[in-house]
């Protein structure tokens, strides 16, 4: 208890103090015009008040990461709080955070848009189509996650087939009308519904006694029923994804970055609902590991069930909650997939849009981008729901990883304090690396093998990426001055800082 209790602490006081510190680096200012006032065209571009679009936010990036993957999570032990706490706070905030802020920066962008700014036209071009086929394996694993929750609520009259129609005919809906109409009117009861999970879920934990594993010297270790196949490092840091940092998130950032109407309100709105969804990711870890009397028990229950938390889910809502409290929670954890995939599908437009300069305002052309995004996402229904889960989540960390990249460039070109997401972005890349390497669904290569090839990898991503900031500090400089000669000095594009260049 003590652990979960200081874990919570924690996150609250990264928001209050650490988020105020990137906020400086970032050089907010609440008096410069945001993009949803510059740039209002009723369809994307929206001026909202700031709670709204926190909530908005929140239930974008909170999908079934912070909760199915937060239980899967737990099968390691204790050590997934220590993840979910300082990836929360030290990467996955600070990485939604510089999403948000940079899409305000250059117009409401996409963050590929983004990413080529800062990494070059190659990169870009790549990513635009990864991103999009991310964004599309998104929406179709949050149809198939919410449908099965929702089939095992009325398993005598509706069928999951009826149930994924369903979700498919609100997701076309909410990508195709304004943000305003369907997305800003529904999320808020949606998000009182996840709150109440949260809020109803933890109390009754406590009410009725349960013990929450302690992070000890002795609970240090790899408690996962297959742990040779399954290390900590770095299987670990893949399935607890959105709990900690997420790739996904920013590609929803820039939605809410089209709605923001103050630089300022980016705090709260990008840096807290991370570091929310982190408590989510907490809370749902700490049932994990308590509800069947322990890590070891949890696994026994993962395994029986070949991994399929949604069983869980509705058995811990329906035992802690009762049946009416469990239908309450589990309408909250519905809406988080579903609030997901119906932006995932929204950013996968504009994305598309974005990339071909295909103004969004007449319906016409949000259909001619939508249908071809919709088919492919509901031939992937078809597929099985645990491959497409797979590849979402190392999907999802490398789109994490390169985003952090690009935002170190830019930090680094405007003389700011770029280790806040440089050595994130090492981190990210040695994780990625090594389980595309190591994993079943990667190379299934020998451990000996995917670690010094992951660690050697991250290494030289950090020695190009010093390299390349040495050289351009130099390049800069006027010839023959002395700066050259030993001191340097920031040239006028990187003093320019984030009221710099705006594309």
């Amino acid at each position: 208890m003590i652990t979960f209790i200081v874990c919570i602490t924690v996150l609250i006081l990264g928001y209050i103090f650490y988020s105020r510190f990137i906020e400086r680096i970032a050089q907010a200012d609440g008096s410069r015009q945001t993009p949803a006032y510059r740039l209002n065209d009723g369809v994307d571009y929206i001026p909202m008040p700031w709670w709204r679009v926190f909530l908005i936010q929140f239930l974008n990036i909170a999908g079934l990461g912070p909760i199915f993957g937060a239980i899967a999570g737990a099968m390691w032990g204790p050590v997934a709080f220590l993840w979910i706490v300082l990836g929360s706070v030290f990467a996955g905030a600070v990485h939604d955070y510089f999403s948000g802020m940079l899409s305000i920066k250059h117009n409401g962008l996409s963050i590929t848009e983004i990413v080529g700014i800062y990494l070059g036209n190659g990169v870009k071009q790549f990513m635009r189509g990864f991103t999009v086929v991310l964004m599309i394996l998104v929406g179709a694993v949050f149809i198939m996650g919410p449908a099965k929750i929702l089939a095992g609520l009325t398993p005598e009259s509706l069928t999951m087939t009826f149930w994924v129609w369903v979700v498919f005919v609100y997701y076309i809906l909410a990508t195709m009308l304004p943000i305003d109409k369907i997305i800003g009117k529904l999320y808020p009861l949606f998000g009182f519904a996840l709150m109440f999970m949260a809020v109803g879920l933890i109390t009754a934990l406590f009410v009725k006694g349960y013990s929450i594993p302690e992070l000890s010297f002795a609970n240090f270790r790899n408690f996962h029923v297959d742990s040779d196949k399954f290390p900590v490092f770095p299987m670990m840091f893949i399935t607890i994804a959105c709990g900690a940092i997420s790739g996904f998130h920013s590609t929803q950032s820039p939605l809410m970055a089209r709605c923001i109407t103050s630089e300022k309100l980016g705090r709260r709105v990008f840096y807290g609902a991370m570091i929310t969804e982190g408590i989510v990711a907490m809370i749902w870890a700490a049932i994990g590991m308590s509800f069947y009397g322990g890590v070891n028990e949890l696994n026994t229950m993962m395994t029986e069930h070949q991994g399929n938390a949604a069983y869980l889910v509705n058995e811990i809502s329906h035992s802690l909650l009762g049946k009416f409290g469990a239908v309450l929670a589990l309408l909250g954890v519905v809406a988080a997939p579903i609030t997901s995939g119906d932006t995932a599908f929204r950013s996968a437009r504009l994305i598309v849009a974005d990339f071909l300069k295909y103004k969004q305002g007449p319906v016409k052309n949000r259909i001619f981008i939508s249908v071809p995004l919709f088919a492919a996402g509901f031939f992937l229904t078809r597929i099985n729901f645990d491959i497409i889960w797979r590849y979402f989540a190392w999907s999802n960390q490398t789109l994490a990883m390169v985003v952090l990249w690009a935002i170190t460039v830019y930090l680094a070109q405007s003389r700011k304090l770029y280790w806040i997401t440089l050595i994130p972005a090492v981190f990210m890349t040695a994780v990625t690396t090594t389980y595309l390497l190591f994993a079943p669904e990667g190379f299934s290569l020998p451990a000996a093998i995917a670690y010094p090839i992951g660690i050697i990898t991250a290494l030289a991503g950090l020695t190009g990426f010093l390299v390349w900031k040495r050289k351009t500090e130099y390049a800069s400089l006027p010839a023959g001055s002395a700066s050259r000669a030993g001191k340097t000095e920031g040239s006028e594009d990187s003093r320019k800082g984030w009221s710099g260049r705006v594309t």
